[in-house]
């Protein structure tokens, strides 16, 4: 790849540390416009922080794009911010912008997860199918965005929430806690789900766990508890560390009849989540699943319409007229906290 630094306005150092993955990039703004130059992945329990890596991926840049230097750095994490510093809620270090700015010599910003994935939604174009995937409503119709308030809900290793809007000539992004709100369970087979889980926390479940990779890993647990005895991909599952569930759960789900009624829950509890908070927020610019797992499994969303059947129940007409309006998208651009996080830095600089 062949870059200058004059080919771009501004060259940004974006990243994105979730409880899986730590995933840097280097992003040029050029206009209007977002390119990512050169990405890296490194998996996020095998970092002793964030700096190894980072020390790593500047040196790659260094020999592979001798002509570009960031001028500005943005991480994202999956936790609030306070200080200057993430505490990770899904991995076993935090996240220090003093310690990214005196080791690098970067005028560093640290924001919330969900807070990266807004500023990189308001970049998607939704008529693209590579970025997204429109669902359709159970009778066919596609809402079309309107301008205002966008939700963005998205499972991965847990639930991120988060909301954005356009407001003039500036984008406010709004960080949330969303994913603990309590889980909306909707028949006697997830009341049974919560009960359970409630006598494992102690207390009533937040969404987080049934909608999220953690989610599926219980869901499982407690499908196989019930039935007692199990298929092969149920056992296969239940035999690997919890971390690792989820993905066997999703790939089986065709095959065995436990893993593939866990994930019909997990979609169903997600339709509920997000039906909830577009009773609370009324995003008129559309509800976007974001995370890896929506994307990696469009196809359990869109069967049958059950993730929509299931969003756009509820016991008033005229909250069922909202539902039945609000345009809903799963997010494909696995880059988008990435392109995000460039974004915030400009945006916020």
């Amino acid at each position: 790849m062949q870059s200058s630094r004059t080919s771009y306005d501004l060259v940004v150092l974006a990243g994105d540390v979730g409880g899986t993955n730590v995933n840097l990039a280097l992003i040029g703004k050029k206009g209007g416009t977002f390119t990512l130059l050169i990405d890296r992945h490194y998996r996020t329990k095998d970092e002793p922080s964030l700096v190894a890596p980072l020390g790593r991926f500047l040196e790659e840049t260094r020999r592979e794009l001798p002509g570009l230097r960031p001028e500005l750095c943005c991480v994202s994490g999956a936790g609030p911010v306070v200080n200057g510093r993430i505490t990770l809620t899904n991995a076993p270090w935090g996240i220090e912008a003093r310690e990214i700015e005196s080791g690098f010599g970067l005028p560093t910003r640290l924001i919330n997860d969900f807070t990266a994935v807004s500023y990189g939604v308001v970049l998607l174009d939704p008529a693209n199918p590579e970025q997204i995937t429109r669902l359709p409503h159970s009778d066919g119709s596609l809402p079309e965005p309107k301008a205002g308030l966008r939700a963005i809900v998205g499972a991965g290793t847990g639930l991120g929430v988060g909301f954005v809007l356009r407001m003039r000539d500036r984008i406010e992004a709004l960080p949330s806690e969303g994913g603990h709100i309590t889980l909306p369970v909707y028949d006697e087979l997830s009341r049974d789900f919560q009960r359970w889980l409630e006598r494992r926390f102690g207390f009533v479940p937040g969404a987080e766990a049934g909608v999220s990779g953690q989610g599926i890993a219980n869901l499982i647990e407690f499908l196989a508890e019930r039935a007692g005895e199990v298929g092969d991909g149920a056992q296969k599952a239940l035999d690997a560390p919890p971390s690792e569930r989820p993905a066997l759960v999703a790939a089986a789900a065709a095959t065995d009849p436990l893993c593939g009624q866990a994930m019909g829950i997990f979609v169903e509890l997600y339709a509920r989540v997000a039906a909830d908070l577009t009773a609370a927020f009324l995003p008129s610019g559309g509800i976007f699943l974001a995370g890896g797992i929506a994307a990696k499994n469009e196809g359990l969303f869109l069967a049958g319409h059950r993730f929509m059947s299931m969003f756009e129940r509820s016991y008033r007409e005229h909250i069922r007229s909202i539902l039945a309006a609000t345009p809903v998208m799963i997010v494909k651009d696995y880059s988008i906290s990435l392109y995000g996080a460039a974004n915030a830095a400009v945006s916020l600089a």
